[in-house]
């Protein structure tokens, strides 16, 4: 069962998402949101593959990818999280950075793996900026690396992106830097064909 402050981060969550709904269909998504009990959100989760219900307890989406029990696209890792590409991302190679250990906060050394997904994003995709910003579902904190090309924030609207645009970017940002070939030294000429003058007495 869901916490009283697991349902109200949840569903805080969920209207921001809705932000990005047509007009006509944002009050009736927001009114669903706002109505839903502790169960019928459970079920909402799980049928789209945001919570997973196990025999015993429900397990995060978060705790599910990094068990590899949900397929993701990811592109690097360390001992204490891993970093995958958003399936619904606001702006192309927009990372999640996800630490390991359900109940771990952002610890320095997450922040500093994060540091280093953000530079390798900078140098690949080329966007104006990096913005890191952390966020939390079902108590488990996350950090959003989110390239700003014009002004995007986690804010604003999300497209689900195709699968084979996700294994494109994460080619490229798995890509390692190519090493300069080395520069070859002129040979010097041989002597053998190069006649001298006669010496004159």
């Amino acid at each position: 069962m869901l916490s009283d402050e697991q349902i109200a981060q949840i569903k805080k969550q969920l209207l921001q998402q809705v932000e990005n709904f047509p007009e006509d269909k944002k009050e009736i998504a927001k009114q669903q949101i706002e109505e839903m009990d502790s169960e019928q959100l459970e079920e909402f989760l799980e049928q789209n593959n945001l919570m997973q219900k196990s025999e015993n307890s429900q397990q995060c989406v978060f705790c599910s990818i990094v068990d590899g029990k949900i397929p993701s696209s990811k592109i690097d890792e360390n001992e204490k999280a891993i970093a995958i590409l958003e399936i619904n991302p606001v702006s192309k190679g927009h990372v999640l950075v996800i630490p390991k250990n359900h109940d771990d906060k952002i610890s320095k050394s997450v922040t500093s793996f994060a540091e280093k997904i953000s530079k390798k994003i900078k140098a690949k995709l080329k966007p104006a900026e990096i913005k890191t910003e952390k966020s939390e579902l079902f108590g488990h904190q996350i950090l959003n690396i989110l390239p700003v090309y014009k002004n995007e924030s986690l804010n604003s609207p999300r497209q689900k992106a195709k699968p084979e645009e996700i294994e494109k970017i994460k080619k490229e940002l798995e890509e390692k830097p190519k090493k300069p070939k080395p520069i070859k030294k002129a040979k010097p000429e041989k002597l053998e064909n190069i006649r001298l003058p006669k010496r004159i007495p």
